[in-house]
This record gives C-alpha cells, sequence and structure tokens, in this order.
C-alpha cells in the first residue's frame, strides 16, 4: 500500500461513523443554533506527535456539507508541538459542531498512531531496517490505520489474508498431526508445506514462514521460503538465526524479519542483529491518540 490517501476505501467506515454519532441529527446543537449561524475553527495540538488523518477529516466533512472549508497548516506527516495549529475549517456552525466529535476521532487516532510509528523509527535511524505493521488492527480501521503506519515512515506487512502467504506456528503444529501426509520421511514440515503452498498459490505470491528455533529456521531455508519470520527470540538467538540465513549458500537468500516483544527500548539491539524487518503489533493496536483539540467560534450570518 501506499500513502496515497483513497476516500473510496473508507466511505463505509464514514458512513458507520456518522450512523452511530449522528444518527437521526444532533438534537442538541439543531435546537440552540439557526442554520444561518457560520463558525470558523482551528484544529490544535495540544500534545507533541506526527499528524495522520487530515484527508479523512476533510473527506468526512464533505460528506456532511460540501461548503464546509478547511485549510491545511501543516502538511501530512508533519512533526507538531503542543499549541501548533493543524489546519483551520469554516462553514456552518452547526456542521462544525455536529462534526466535531467524528473528525477528531479519526485525527487524533491516525496521529498517535503516525506517532508511535515514527518514534521506532528514529530510534534505528541510520540503519535500514524496516519498521511494519501488522493485522493486529481495529476492526474495520485496517486501510487507514495502515495508512497512519506509512505516513509515519513504516512499511506495511500484508493487508490481510489474501495478499501473502503467512505459515504460524499454528498452521505448523496441525500439519505436523495431519493424518496421511505422503512426504518423504526425510522432508521436515516446514518443507512439505512450503512446497505444497508453491504448487497451489499463483506466482508471485510471497511465502513467508514463521519459526521458534534454529531447527527451525534452518528448515525453511531448505524450503526455499521466501521470507523467516524469528518470533519471540532474543537478541543472542536472533544474531544465530540472521547469521545462519546470511550464510546460506543460496543465491538469493529469504528476507528476515523479527517479531514479538519488540519496544521502543530494545528495538535498536533487535535492529543491530542486521535483521531486515521489524514487525512490532503495538504501532496499531496499543498506539495513544494524540491530543487535539477543534476550538470553534462564531463568525456571522449566511
Amino acid at each position: 500500500m501506499n500513502n496515497i490517501f483513497e476516500p473510496k476505501k473508507i466511505d463505509a467506515l464514514i458512513q458507520l461513523a456518522i450512523d452511530e454519532d449522528i444518527g437521526t441529527g444532533d438534537i442538541t446543537t439543531a435546537n440552540l443554533l439557526p442554520d444561518g449561524l457560520a463558525a470558523t475553527g482551528v484544529f490544535l495540538a495540544k500534545g507533541s506527535g506526527v499528524v495522520a488523518g487530515l484527508p479523512v477529516v476533510e473527506y468526512f466533512f464533505s460528506r456532511l456539507d460540501t461548503s464546509v472549508l478547511i485549510n491545511r497548516a501543516v502538511r501530512e506527516g508533519a512533526f507538531v508541538h503542543a499549541g501548533e495549529i493543524i489546519a483551520t475549517i469554516s462553514g456552518r456552525a452547526r456542521t462544525l459542531l455536529t462534526g466535531e466529535r467524528i473528525a477528531l476521532n479519526f485525527l487524533q487516532r491516525l496521529s498517535g498512531i503516525a506517532t508511535i510509528t515514527a518514534q521506532f523509527v528514529e530510534k534505528i535511524k541510520p540503519m535500514k531496517t524496516a519498521i511494519m505493521d501488522t493485522r493486529k488492527t481495529t476492526p474495520g480501521w485496517r486501510y487507514l490505520e495502515k495508512y497512519a503506519v506509512i505516513t509515519g515512515g513504516g512499511v506495511n506487512h500484508r493487508m490481510g489474508l489474501y495478499d501473502q502467504v503467512l505459515v504460524k506456528d499454528n498452521h505448523l503444529d496441525i500439519m505436523k498431526d495431519r493424518p496421511g501426509s505422503d512426504a518423504p520421511p526425510s522432508t521436515n514440515v516446514i518443507e512439505t508445506v512450503v512446497s505444497t503452498l508453491r504448487k497451489k498459490v499463483k506466482e508471485g505470491v510471497l511465502i513467508e514462514v514463521e519459526t521458534r528455533t534454529l531447527d527451525e529456521v534452518y528448515d525453511a531455508l531448505k524450503s526455499g521460503a521466501d521470507i523467516i519470520l524469528f518470533d519471540n527470540m532474543d537478541v543472542a538467538r536472533l544474531k544465530e538465526a540472521v547469521s545462519l540465513v546470511k550464510g546460506w549458500n543460496v543465491p538469493h537468500k529469504p528476507l528476515t524479519e523479527a517479531s514479538g516483544n519488540i519496544s521502543l527500548e530494545n528495538v535498536r539491539q533487535v535492529a543491530e542483529t542486521g535483521i531486515d524487518r521489524i514487525s512490532i503489533g503495538a504501532i496499531t493496536h496499543s498506539a495513544r491518540a494524540l491530543d487535539i483539540s477543534l476550538e470553534i467560534n462564531l463568525t456571522k450570518n449566511v
């Protein structure tokens, strides 16, 4: 996925947000303010971090009222400090008040993801190791959350179960116990699984295998997997695993990936092992929303 925002991908999510929050109408605002009142507002950073989600806010307000105008004060992906204006907005007071919470929910959540992603990326500079997301995303929000990861300088892993093979420990454990396997006795389960998948998935689809031990890493190397994931290995074991892959005598060595128990405190040590990729579920499932407010002021009648 690239970082070009595609509004059509979030149509259903925007409509869901409107339905659950606005429903049949904002009874407070509609019964207090006449339709002719105009207002302006500013999206104000109350904490420091990376801004993500401005295109989402713009698209959301365009769904409510095409006369709303939003002017960005900073670019998408910019780092802002507390007290800095992110964008200005003008339009009907009713629209701005009614849409305030939905807009902030998107902007705060996505900026939080971009911020923590940028922190991980900064920790491992100038190394070229990719900081990647996972499928540990909020249901319905995956496209946006992965967009925010890219905005923060990260790289997307597979979008879902449909675009890349990832053989996990549960797959391997089930295949080990599956009756009727006709694989030669000398063939390990990882070789059997990868061979089966090569015959069945279309050409060009990457095959990644999760490994837990150095023996499994060796088996994954023999299988010809495209990517080998080292799951929950400590730094010392990771160094051994990376060394094993780099020393493997084949023209096209598999990419290496570390995952599990990665934090801001240890990510640099992990990157220093020479790993190609580090996947971190926390950048989406545990990101803290960036504190942003929308301060609205009455202007004139329209």
